[in-house]
């Protein structure tokens, strides 16, 4: 949605808005102060600590794997993010930000052979239709078992080796999300979904699990590497909203 048609819609009471849109009215309009969430998924990875500038995030102190924030409000101000080893105060990855309102920003710690974990962000502009109530989801490839998934949202039982049946989501490379960072995340009807990830551009699977979409939330799913398996992978769901991440689970 554009900004001239945002601020018409302004112009509508805000109760009216606040009840059609599931409470998050300042931010599908761009009044809210942006937004900042912390997602630790690398589970060979220390205890880490997200810095804004010199700042520790109260929020993302000294937290482990599996760890997922929810969002909390920033300034606008442009500023260094940096996610260190807690203990030995190592840098393990920095980005610049420079926030905007109504936007939302993920960081999240990946597996990374170097020193255990590196760090990746994401920007999520929320341009949702005040009048939608559907689920939005997003998905990161944190796995690097595949350089590129594809990510079905499917009706339970559906078989996705038909030629028919197409990924909801298509070609997230490793340490990248899908939507891409600077889009809006996908907009999925609220049910119970067979979630299959596969190679991109094939049919070979490489996990399957069962995801429950409710109205109005925000959903962001990360494949991370199965220890018990080197050739397939595992599924961490983060919504927004609820405490920490949980494993997607099995169909």
């Amino acid at each position: 949605m554009n900004t001239l048609n945002k601020l018409l819609l302004a112009c509508i009471p805000f109760i009216g808005l606040a009840a059609c849109s599931g409470g998050d009215t300042q931010d599908r309009l761009d009044l809210a102060d942006p937004a900042v969430r912390f997602v630790h998924a690398a589970q060979l990875a220390p205890a880490v600590t997200l810095y804004r500038g010199e700042s520790a995030q109260s929020d993302v102190t000294n937290v482990r794997y599996p760890f997922a924030s929810n969002y909390f409000d920033v300034s606008t101000e442009n500023s260094s993010w940096t996610l260190k080893n807690t203990a030995t105060l190592a840098v393990l990855g920095t980005v610049e930000l420079n926030p905007s309102r109504g936007n939302k920003y993920t960081f999240v710690a990946v597996p990374d052979a170097a020193a255990g974990a590196s760090m990746v962000m994401f920007s999520d502009p929320y341009n949702k239709s005040l009048s939608s109530d559907r689920a939005r989801v997003r998905v990161l490839n944190a796995s690097p078992v595949a350089a590129s998934i594809d990510v079905y949202l499917s009706a339970p039982g559906t078989d996705i080796s038909a030629a028919s049946v197409t990924p909801t989501i298509s070609a997230i490379t490793y340490k990248n999300v899908g939507p891409a960072s600077g889009n809006d995340s996908v907009e999925v009807s609220a049910g119970t979904y067979r979630t299959t990830v596969t190679l991109a551009g094939t049919k070979t699977v490489v996990l399957t699990g069962q995801l429950v979409l409710a109205n109005n939330k925000d959903v962001l799913m990360i494949t991370v590497p199965n220890s018990l398996s080197a050739s397939s992978a595992k599924a961490l769901v983060k919504i927004e909203g609820t405490a920490g991440v949980t494993e997607l689970p099995a169909n």
